[in-house]
């Protein structure tokens, strides 16, 4: 059974540069809002293209959000775990410090995701797995590397920039272990597909060593040879992620036009129950009023039944045998999956967000097929490394490793780190240029 306080331990380097003035945890997030990464979600897709609405949500909007529900979350679970285990107050943790982890790691949830969003993923993936350019990597790698790049994964993109070093992050185990919410490699022998927590992987090959050091360290329970269970707070991060993109996707349907505002207030009104009144909702004259109250309704409600969820399943959860979704379980489970299937339908298969999905296809696939192939030029036939391939190496960052006896997938887990960085404009303006469509200035 895993154990609180260990579970909550900060590493060492963490105790030797805390504050009086700010916890570990507090100087996590702080550290991540000034982070590159983090400022890059600005101009990220969360689910409609580049949008000129100014009520419509970007990836650093969605994260921002997430991690206020998610700082709601851990403190309100903190106050009841703090009463319960004496043995947390004595060692001086607060309400305020699950709060802090919970938070943090909300805000890095989505800091792994490539541009033009879930689409962005499938488009790296389908490049290794189709594309000659990609294919010619595959017997330069082993079989776990080779699994990393035809399924590219945001959660092990997002603990890879976490830890590196040139981010400059250094955050703390427990916000890490918060934020990791699918504890594997995409390499396992056997997955067990009734855990939520082996849905998806969220550890790369060449994060794994740390992973299974920061694992030892927290007392996190192991599930097989590489694979663990949550992080408990993880638990709460994944709620605060269901919450935001359940209730402000359809808020953001019904801001453009997609979903009617009749079927956005008898939706919400579901959950928030007894506290909705349709008389005091139409005091308020417009269309946006009247979705930000209801939005703030049913969020509060959603925290509400989330903490009693998660205390309910506490025991279930340190043993490990409690692995599924907070918000699976909840009194209004049924009517989330009713906001989950309108919003497939009605949504994110809308015309502006399928003609978002196939650019972002054609642009990741041309970016890296370009960069790809002067790499593989370069390193293994260098008789055909043209001026072309030559120019193209010049545009990649100033860190990008040089070396000729470099293994090919460091070199490409380098690659993907530049491409998925790119935000969502920048992709698109770099293809134009590396394929001549526009120049620079132009």
């Amino acid at each position: 059974m895993m154990d609180w306080l260990q579970l909550l331990q900060v590493n060492q380097h963490s105790a030797l540069t805390s504050s009086p003035y700010r916890s570990t945890y507090e100087r996590d997030y702080d550290r991540i809002v000034f982070s590159a990464p983090f400022r890059n979600l600005q101009d990220k897709t969360q689910v409609f293209p580049l949008p000129e609405d100014d009520f419509v949500h970007t990836r650093l909007t969605h994260s921002l959000e997430v991690a206020s529900v998610g700082r709601s979350l851990g403190k309100s679970v903190g106050e009841t775990l703090l009463k319960e285990n004496p043995n947390l107050s004595r060692k001086e943790l607060t309400p305020y410090d699950f709060a802090a982890i919970v938070s943090a790691a909300a805000l890095t949830h989505d800091i792994g995701n490539p541009p033009f969003g879930h689409a962005g993923e499938t488009a790296i993936s389908d490049f290794f797995k189709f594309n000659d350019w990609g294919k010619v990597w595959k017997p330069l790698v082993s079989k776990e590397e080779w699994q990393d790049l035809i399924n590219f994964e945001g959660n092990a993109q997002g603990l890879r920039m976490l830890v590196d070093k040139s981010n400059g992050l250094q955050i703390s185990n427990a916000t890490l272990a918060a934020f990791t919410k699918y504890p594997r490699p995409s390499f396992v022998p056997q997955q067990d597909t009734k855990r939520r927590s082996q849905k998806k992987y969220g550890i790369f090959v060449d994060q794994l060593e740390i992973y299974q050091s920061l694992a030892g360290e927290l007392g996190l329970i192991a599930i097989g040879e590489q694979s663990w269970v949550r992080h408990p707070l993880a638990f709460l991060v994944e709620a605060a992620d269901d919450i935001c993109y359940s209730i402000i996707d359809l808020e953001d349907g019904c801001t453009l036009g997609l979903v009617s505002v009749e079927e956005t207030t008898e939706l919400l009104a579901g959950i928030i129950g007894s506290r909705f009144s349709a008389a005091k909702l139409k005091e308020y004259p417009s269309k946006k009023q009247k979705l930000s109250i209801l939005r703030a309704m049913a969020i509060q409600e959603l925290v509400n039944q989330t903490v009693l969820a998660f205390l309910l399943q506490e025991d279930g959860i340190l043993k490990g045998k409690f692995d599924q979704s907070l918000t699976e379980t909840l009194g209004c489970t049924a009517i989330l999956e009713q906001i989950s299937s309108l919003s497939v339908n009605k949504i994110y298969r809308s015309q502006p967000v399928l003609e978002k999905e196939a650019a972002g296809f054609q642009v990741l696939e041309g970016l890296l097929e370009v960069f790809s192939k002067a790499i593989f030029h370069k390193y293994h036939k260098p008789e055909h490394f043209s001026g072309h391939d030559r120019s193209i190496l010049r545009l990649l960052p100033e860190t990008f490793p040089v070396t000729d006896q470099l293994h090919p997938y460091p070199m490409l887990r380098c690659l993907l780190d530049f491409v998925s960085g790119m935000t969502d404009k920048y992709a698109l303006l770099l293809f134009r240029r590396v394929k001549g469509i526009t120049l620079p200035g132009s």
